[in-house]
């Protein structure tokens, strides 16, 4: 996998004037690997030696949050669970504090693999969520729906097959597209204003992954759904999508202006990219690991993730996008280099530390570009309406005469 085609290296070795760099060679020989969760996936060299990079920090992490359970206890991130922010700082215990402060900083480093699953089920408020039922909720739901047909199931049984899971060895077969199916029909029926939105089979999917179980996933859905992202996120008309989607624009205006400014130049509207990352929650766009580095952290302190994420995209390539002349230009950009971020830490470390926005003041924004949004939806809708009423006419007319 690491060696070099000699047929094509040899005309260069006549002209090495004309021979380009060994990063440049590297760049340009594309291979197959499979990536830490069984994903086979495309990239050159170079990406290969980065990927074993990051499985060697992934052990190192390991070692640490093993060795903070080993010293103090093996639940011990739940004793942070549920406390604001403000109770947090005027706690007498100072080692709940300590707790909580160490915590962030390790979630934002990884969570182990291993420790995943439960590490989200407890600090996301699944498990609080799956305590206010009975027990057999999940099982009952899925046999009660299991033959019903609806708008949402039609969808879900139309675009289930284009789930990219191929490669992983737990849902990308005949069993797990099941799995993934009965997870997405039974949140259909349990909120019937989301019912199956686009993108959801992804997210669907990387839940399954990292959960093992069915129920277990369908709670990790719930909660995000319900609680973690902005309302209206999923429904049949997308405004919180497209609230987010002018949000982000915000952002991108006051933390890039130059870079905002010269996108608005050519044309380049942010949505174009940003949409599919919103709403798959960046499971199709970046590599695994990476997706669940920002999954961490998004069960864990919330939607403003994805915007720090995002912006981040655009940080890093921010010089290479300023000299683009083309809408199609800026897209490819963009394009390869979250299909090309294998470390994390390459993304996360712009996101958190190179750019900071209040969460107050993102809510406030959220709040103002609803209005706007829901203006313009209807005005949408209205003139649908209008378009309809006139089609509906004519045919009434040829029909007449």
């Amino acid at each position: 996998m690491h060696k070099t085609d000699t047929k094509t290296d040899l005309p260069l070795e006549i002209q090495p004037i004309l021979r380009p760099s060994i990063h440049a060679r590297r760049a340009n020989i594309v291979v197959k690997f499979q990536d830490p969760y069984g994903f086979m996936v495309e990239g050159n060299v170079d990406d290969v030696n980065i990927l074993n990079d990051v499985r060697e920090k992934m052990r190192e992490q390991d070692k640490v949050w093993w060795a903070m359970e080993a010293s103090k206890g093996v639940d011990w991130y739940l004793q942070t669970y549920g406390s604001s922010s403000a109770a947090l700082k005027s706690s007498l215990r100072f080692s709940v504090l300590v707790n909580a402060m160490t915590l962030k900083k390790l979630i934002r480093k990884g969570i182990p693999p291993a420790l995943r699953p439960k590490v989200w089920f407890a600090l996301s408020g699944a498990a609080k969520k799956k305590s206010t039922v009975p027990d057999s909720y999940y099982d009952d739901l899925t046999m009660a729906v299991q033959d019903k047909i609806t708008p949402a199931t039609k969808q879900i049984d139309h675009v289930r097959p284009a789930t990219n899971v191929s490669g992983s060895s737990v849902v990308g077969h005949p069993k797990g597209h099941a799995a993934v199916r009965r997870v997405l029909v039974g949140y259909s029926f349990r909120d019937s204003d989301v019912g199956y939105c686009q993108g959801l089979n992804y997210v669907a999917a990387l839940l399954l992954l990292v959960m093992k179980t069915e129920e277990e996933a369908f709670w990790m859905l719930a909660v995000l759904l319900e609680d973690v992202l902005v309302n209206d996120c999923y429904t049949d008309n997308l405004s919180g999508c497209h609230v987010d989607q002018r949000v982000f624009k915000d952002l991108l205006t006051k933390k890039c202006p130059r870079l905002s400014a010269h996108l608005e130049v050519l044309g380049f509207d942010v949505s174009l990219v940003a949409t599919e990352w919103f709403l798959c929650l960046f499971s199709k766009s970046l590599p695994s690991e990476t997706t669940m580095r920002v999954w961490d952290v998004l069960f864990y302190e919330g939607a403003k993730v994805l915007f720090n994420v995002a912006l981040a995209i655009f940080k890093l390539k921010e010089e290479e996008l300023l000299i683009t002349h083309h809408v199609g230009d800026a897209i490819k950009i963009i394009q390869n280099t979250t299909h090309h971020l294998f470390d994390p830490d390459d993304l996360m470390t712009v996101a958190f530390e190179k750019i900071s926005f209040m969460t107050t003041s993102l809510s406030k924004q959220r709040k103002k570009q609803e209005t706007v949004v829901m203006a313009e939806l209807d005005q949408r809708l209205r003139r649908l309406n209008t378009k309809w009423g006139a089609s509906l006419k004519k045919k009434k007319k040829k029909v007449l005469f």
